[in-house]
């Protein structure tokens, strides 16, 4: 499935399984990514998230971010970016605007859905689709008052979540995570490998190899990237 524009304030991608290489980028609209299933290791900022069917991420998007696709396994996920302004214009007479806070105050989010929340979660993604198949105003109208019905579905789960700490599934991804937060924390000083080296205790070649396999570029160029997109956050 290809991304669809139900309009200029919502951008909608059903269950698609196409794969291309995805540099790290940034962009203004907020984010909704659901993984239906396969494999993918997403980075986001200083964070590593292992995906798992059901998992969804919520982002204000302006974080440097990248998924890392596998070729042999599938890669089956549900995308939606929306302007946070504009449904902050529609929410605000309804004293809804609380349900944009996952994507206004935080870099990003992962909630894991199950059982019964799961279907209830994805069946707001089919219906969308239909809806936006249908090119017509009215559709537009209703596929917008669905998505911001999806959004106070969504909001109860962010307080919990917000709660818990995540964790890594290996010892190599959580060394990654180290290398990913000090560079998050000194992209702005000179930083080698010898120097990552030193401050974590861990060898180079280590490092170079493990990095690369987990997030798919090397050290180099993910400070670079960060360099070059950090000043636009501040």
């Amino acid at each position: 499935m290809s991304i669809s524009l139900i309009d200029d304030h919502l951008q909608f991608g059903y269950h698609q399984n196409t794969k291309s290489k995805i540099d790290f980028h940034s962009h203004e609209k907020a984010e909704i990514y659901y993984f239906h299933g396969g494999k993918c290791n997403y980075l986001i900022g200083d964070e590593i998230h292992i995906l798992s069917p059901g998992d969804l991420i919520l982002m204000h998007g302006l974080t440097l971010h990248r998924p890392k696709i596998f070729e042999e396994d599938d890669y089956i996920r549900t995308t939606i970016h929306f302007d946070t302004s504009y449904f902050s214009q529609l929410l605000e007479p309804m004293g809804l605007e609380r349900v944009l806070l996952p994507f206004t105050k935080i870099k990003s989010l992962r909630i894991h859905f199950e059982g019964k929340q799961k279907e209830e979660l994805e069946s707001y993604f089919r219906r969308i689709h239909q809806l936006k198949d249908n090119g017509d105003l009215l559709s537009v109208q209703r596929s917008q008052l669905l998505f911001i019905d999806l959004l106070a579905f969504i909001y109860p789960f962010c307080q919990n979540s917000l709660a818990k700490k995540r964790t890594h599934h290996s010892d190599k991804e959580k060394h990654v995570q180290r290398v990913i937060t000090y560079i998050e924390n000194h992209y702005h000083e000179e930083i080698s490998l010898e120097f990552l080296e030193e401050q974590l205790h861990l060898s180079r070649f280590y490092l170079s190899k493990i990095f690369k396999e987990v997030t798919g570029v090397t050290i180099f160029t993910f400070y670079i990237k960060k360099e070059l997109i950090k000043p636009r956050l501040n």
